[in-house]
């Protein structure tokens, strides 16, 4: 295995992470969470070098419209490449000799049952029906399908990054989706006037292709905080795609809604993380923007559908409708992040007892405009963690869920950090929390990165009693200048570091909740998996200087970029 100097970009939910571990080991000192060995590395999965054999039985029809189903949902929201009936005359080659494909084909039906096993509830036959189907569609994939871009190259080399983000190898999911990009490019679906120029069904395939690789595009760049392939290349000409999917029903209809949002995303990541940094009236437009763009959802997305949930169709269409909703939120989020981290350092200095060393000037006024973005910083996240949880607990969730845990993870840090800035729990920050430890448990049973990321947050979750603990015991000791207890038998003898006030390091190792804390006791009893990597980001957030956003939570490809060492294998 060789080490690989990887690059993950300040707008990158890791990028933010390592800013809250400073904050917070400057104010309750070392602690598992600022110092966890264990996330020292971007957490990338090791390439499987055996290829499974080929399942015992062939697959039956009746296995491969369960692995569709678990595909269609796992991608609603964010692809729709193959019509459902397209899709399963594809997947009949798989079961009827007469029926044989082309290998692109046939390519295109192993990577639906490849997502499909990988999306379903762990079993050992999905396993290797998931490996075994995603080794064959790669193959096929570099045996000369390079050579000549086609439509269903693009849809391949899509697929096989959407699969490879569940596989928790997210550089060769970039790197796959780089290909589909360029193939894209090379055939001009970008273009709405080469869109025109097909015959009237090639319009809808063109059109919905290209819509699938930017949502995905923007969204894996927007994760990671990286430039975006597809960065200036959407088509000014918007309305010529609409048309093209009005007629296709609700998966047409998320996805053009989720086009839309991205479009959106893009450009709230061009104007709010640049050399000008962030301001304000730019943030009230864009967030202006997703206010309208949530206006006009049509209320499939926005309604639960008229069906029994335990039928196919009514999962897929929650799901789809989940997917959305947390990309409106994330976006959401990241408008209002840097407000939030201004407000909060302002709030935890006056909270301490005075300013602190990264902040400029003496002062501790909060400006109303940036409380307010920090305040729907919070809210975005706290609705997002909410939603999700009403889709777990109705049993809806898939078995992997390759963007939501991100979206997850990205939310639980903003509640996080909310939570550590104040004295006392919030009961509605408090339980959303927990409910995102708790979906993020919940994927970590087929997710190494959602265990991963739950690990992160169980440890923030320590840091924040901790620091309430302290807040409480440093409280106690000052409500009177002229009278203290002498002796009691319930009172134990306060640590070392407490005694000796805020500002000196706690203990180290924080190996539960303390008991005076309101915070659960739930984030210790959460199992913690071994992890095969672990995070290390270099360099450390400086001076918070005003509003400049290059300081503290700059994008990507602006200023010195973070270098993230990461494990990643030769063949990604």
């Amino acid at each position: 295995m060789t080490r690989y100097t990887v690059y993950v970009g300040k707008a990158a939910s890791l990028s933010f992470l390592q800013l809250v571990r400073d904050t917070v080991s400057q104010y309750i000192g070392p602690s598992q969470f600022s110092h966890n060995v264990k996330s020292e590395d971007m957490l990338e999965t090791e390439t499987p070098r055996d290829i499974p054999p080929a399942p015992d039985d062939t697959l039956d029809s009746y296995e491969l419209l369960g692995y569709y189903r678990a595909y269609s949902s796992a991608t609603s929201g964010f692809i729709y490449v193959l019509s459902d009936a397209e899709a399963m005359d594809i997947l009949d080659g798989l079961i009827n000799p007469s029926a044989r494909r082309d290998k692109t084909k046939m390519a295109l039906a192993d990577m639906i049952i490849a997502i499909g096993a990988q999306s379903t509830k762990r079993a050992p036959s999905t396993e290797q029906a998931e490996r075994f189907f995603f080794s064959r569609a790669q193959r096929s994939a570099f045996e000369g399908m390079l050579e000549n871009p086609s439509l269903e190259l693009v849809r391949l080399f899509l697929l096989m990054s959407f699969y490879m983000l569940g596989a928790c190898r997210r550089n060769t999911a970039f790197m796959y989706l780089g290909v589909a990009v360029r193939a894209a490019v090379a055939l001009g679906l970008h273009l709405t006037e080469l869109v025109d120029a097909v015959p009237s069904p090639e319009q809808h395939q063109r059109a919905q292709v290209w819509m699938s690789v930017y949502i995905l595009d923007l969204l894996v760049s927007s994760i990671l905080g990286r430039p975006a392939a597809t960065a200036a290349l959407r088509s000014d000409a918007e309305h010529s795609f609409v048309r093209y999917t009005q007629p296709e029903g609700h998966m047409a209809m998320g996805l053009l809604a989720s086009y839309k949002v991205s479009g959106i995303l893009e450009e709230v990541i061009a104007r709010m993380y640049s050399k000008e940094g962030a301001s304000a009236e730019v943030a009230e437009s864009l967030l202006a923007k997703l206010k309208q763009w949530s206006n006009g959802l049509p209320g499939p997305l926005v309604e639960p559908p008229n069906l029994d949930f335990e039928e196919p169709a009514a999962r897929r269409q929650i799901i789809g409708n989940l997917h959305i909703a947390c990309t409106y939120h994330f976006a959401v989020i990241i408008v209002t992040r840097p407000f939030l981290i201004s407000v909060l350092g302002v709030r935890l200095a006056r909270l301490h007892g005075g300013p602190v060393n990264w902040l400029s000037g003496d002062s501790l006024h909060e400006e109303p405009a940036h409380s307010n973005m920090a305040t729907a910083c919070t809210d975005s996240a706290l609705y997002m963690i909410q939603t999700c949880s009403e889709v777990h607990r109705s049993g809806l969730l898939l078995g992997n869920m390759c963007i939501l845990k991100a979206f997850v993870f990205a939310a639980g840090l903003v509640l996080g950090f909310s939570m550590f800035s104040r004295r006392e729990a919030d009961p509605p920050l408090d339980q959303a929390y927990k409910e995102a430890l708790e979906i993020l448990r919940v994927l970590s049973e087929q997710s190494a990165q959602a265990a991963h990321y739950s690990e992160i947050l169980s440890y923030l979750g320590n840091a924040i009693a901790e620091q309430r603990q302290q807040l409480l015991h440093h409280s106690q000791q000052n409500k009177s200048r002229y009278v203290s207890k002498l002796f009691s038998l319930d009172d134990r003898r306060p640590s070392t570091e407490i005694r000796g006030g805020l500002e000196t390091p706690a203990r180290a190792d924080i190996s539960g909740i303390p008991p005076d804390s309101n915070i659960s006791d739930s984030w210790v009893d959460l199992q913690r998996p071994n992890f095969m990597d672990s995070l290390d980001i270099g360099a450390a957030f400086t001076a918070l200087d005003g509003m400049q956003l290059p300081v503290w939570d700059s994008f990507p490809f602006i200023g010195e970029p973070f270098q993230l060492q990461g494990r990643v294998n030769e063949a990604n």
